[in-house]
């Protein structure tokens, strides 16, 4: 006999939605997923298109210590379905996995949209109906859930819901942050999302931002430190851009940034574009005779220096200084760049914020609206990128069915 008479509601079509309708399919109960967009897990499919990383192989302390804060909210979570369980639930969709040389983890085909046609196909063979279209829009004054559809209004009853509508990242592809109002409006605790893994402003000059807008800047190291004592410094890859800087390196202290520019109104990094030389060495290359060589082609033969690296320094440094084979030398090792703002949360890869963990018991359900959980990017928490962001998702997805499926097994007893 099942567990419920009606279908299990499950609000959201991505990683996080798909996963808990798999684990309350697997239990015999019915599975109903809704969602505003026209087609499931788009977000998922764009997150793919440059290699789809789903999880990272390095030891799971560590792996654990990339959720910052959070981390004692997610461990229990994430170990119950850790990078290695997640790799074997690849496995049982026909889809083989490798370890990237930087420890991540693919597909053996790197794409996103294999995995996904496997899963759905999964979903809807074990019985799952979805719902397109339909935007949740909270509850009647019945206490239904209330969707708008391109037909008009329904109101669905349900003995459990499940809510996976993401964050605030990407709202073009359905993530769009509404909910949060929903919720507040009954007494829910939801902290304001932010921007995660995103880019941050820079007042540059209009000629810098006209010329070398898009470029890269390519084997930097990137120092920080907030005004709490903590550190950051890592090798990696920039991108300048027409508002300031983004890119990987800067994705992955990006939490920091943000909270430094909240209280102090700024936030200055530091840039290492010779991280393979010390500075005597630089100061020795520069020493060397130039000649009739411009100082472009001085640092070009000497440091191996591209364009947009001296056209940083052109930007930070006055004419002055960059004469100054001293200075020259220390700002090579120690350019000093200071960031205004982070980007919008509508350009940014993740969120920060959501619905808080105190809020939820420790089966993601909402202490004061039983029946009703939560799951994925809509909580508050946020990770670096490198597969940590999906494994949390689908890790809380699957904890949030068990929850349901728990839930419905009380009290049908």
């Amino acid at each position: 006999m099942s567990i419920s008479d009606k279908p299990v509601v499950i609000i959201g079509a991505g990683p996080a939605g798909l996963m808990a309708a798999e684990i309350l399919l697997s239990a015999g109960v019915k599975v109903d997923v809704y969602d505003a967009m026209p087609s499931a897990g788009r977000k998922f499919l764009m997150a793919g298109k440059g290699g789809m990383n789903i999880s990272h192989a390095e030891p799971l302390d560590l792996f654990l210590s990339r959720y910052g804060r959070h981390r004692g909210d997610l461990e229990p979570i994430v170990r119950n379905f850790c990078p290695e369980a997640l790799r074997d639930w690849v496995k049982g969709l026909g889809l083989d996995t490798f370890v990237g040389s930087s420890g991540r983890i693919f597909p053996s085909d790197m794409k996103a949209a294999p995995l996904l046609r496997a899963w759905l196909h999964r979903l809807r063979e074990a019985g799952a109906r979805f719902h397109m279209r339909h935007r949740w829009q909270g509850w009647s004054d019945d206490k239904r859930l209330k969707f708008a559809n391109p037909g008009g209004e329904l109101l669905v009853a349900a003995d459990a819901a499940i809510l996976a509508l993401g964050g605030g990242s990407w709202p073009q592809l359905g993530s769009d942050g509404s909910w949060q109002a929903l919720l507040a409006q009954r007494g829910i605790e939801v902290a304001p999302l932010r921007p995660a893994n995103c880019g941050f402003e820079v007042a540059w000059s209009e000629y810098f931002r006209e010329r070398f807008a898009g470029q890269p800047l390519k084997s930097v190291r990137l120092e920080f430190a907030d005004a709490g004592g903590a550190s950051f410094s890592q090798t990696g890859d920039l991108m300048l851009t027409a508002q300031g800087l983004e890119g990987g390196l800067i994705y992955a202290c990006s939490a920091m940034l943000r909270d430094e520019i909240k209280h102090r109104g700024f936030a200055r990094i530091f840039i290492d574009l010779c991280p393979d030389r010390d500075i005597r060495n630089i100061a020795f290359r520069l020493s060397q005779p130039r000649g009739k060589a411009t100082l472009a082609n001085h640092l070009r033969k000497r440091l191996n220096l591209d364009g947009a690296k001296t056209a940083l320094l052109r930007e930070v440094l006055c004419a002055t200084d960059m004469q100054n084979p001293d200075i020259l030398a220390g700002s090579l090792k120690h350019l000093p760049v200071t960031l205004s703002a982070a980007r919008p949360l509508a350009e940014a890869i993740s969120s920060a914020g959501g619905v808080c963990f105190s809020a939820l018991d420790s089966h993601l359900m909402l202490r004061h609206l039983p029946g009703l959980f939560c799951a994925g990017e809509m909580l508050d928490w946020e990770a670096p990128t490198g597969g940590y962001l999906l494994t949390a998702c689908l890790a809380s997805g699957r904890a949030a069915g068990l929850g349901a499926r728990r839930w419905l097994e009380h009290n049908r007893a």
